[in-house]
């Protein structure tokens, strides 16, 4: 065989070779994506089922119970946990925002048991819905949004992070209430 041929062929294999390389790679990182986008629903999911057995725990008159006077109601609470978890999907994530409004955790007729169980997991399920649409190749996008305080700035994955921080901050800001009234808070629940 002529010499230019052998290295024809030794090029055509050494391409071959490259390209299933990158194929196999980028096969690897979305089978990552998609391992992460599972876990973080599941999260989620375990939030939002979690934050359930606070609700249901805490009796239908205490929910306009406040630990102090300069601190939320119980209803305050679970409602900006409901509004910074809609407010992130739809910053973060790019979903449209669930509610009507984005003051409604001040709003005295929605502070009642039922509205404030309504709002709770209607933010979940945008939450856990924007992360299932989402495609894994965008997590690592970055978001810029002005919010009190400024201008913030996270990838996708971080703003899901963060929303997740933040709804576990204001649960656990709860068992307060519930120790105050003498009453047990939900066990902790991290599976």
């Amino acid at each position: 065989m002529p010499n230019f041929l052998v290295k024809l062929t030794d090029m055509k294999l050494f391409f071959g070779l490259l390209l299933s390389l990158v194929a196999f790679s980028a096969s690897g990182q979305n089978a990552l994506g998609d391992s992460l986008k599972n876990q973080l629903v599941q999260d989620w999911v375990r939030a939002k089922a979690y934050t359930q057995e606070y609700l249901d725990a805490m009796p239908a008159d205490k929910y306009g119970y406040r630990a102090t006077d300069s601190m939320r109601t119980f209803a305050q609470q679970m409602l900006h946990l409901a509004g910074a978890n809609a407010g992130m999907a739809f910053i973060g994530l790019g979903v449209p925002y669930v509610f009507n409004s984005q003051n409604f955790e001040k709003s005295p007729a929605l502070q009642n048991k039922d509205s404030v169980v309504f709002y709770v997991n209607t933010s979940y399920n945008a939450m856990i819905n924007a992360i299932k649409n989402l495609d894994v190749n965008k997590l690592g996008e970055v978001v810029s949004w002005n919010l009190p305080g400024g201008k913030r700035t996270a990838t996708r994955l971080g703003w899901i992070l963060k929303a997740f921080e933040h709804q576990t901050h204001h649960r656990a800001q709860c068992t307060v209430y519930f120790r105050l009234q003498n009453i047990r808070p939900p066990a902790e629940k991290l599976f």
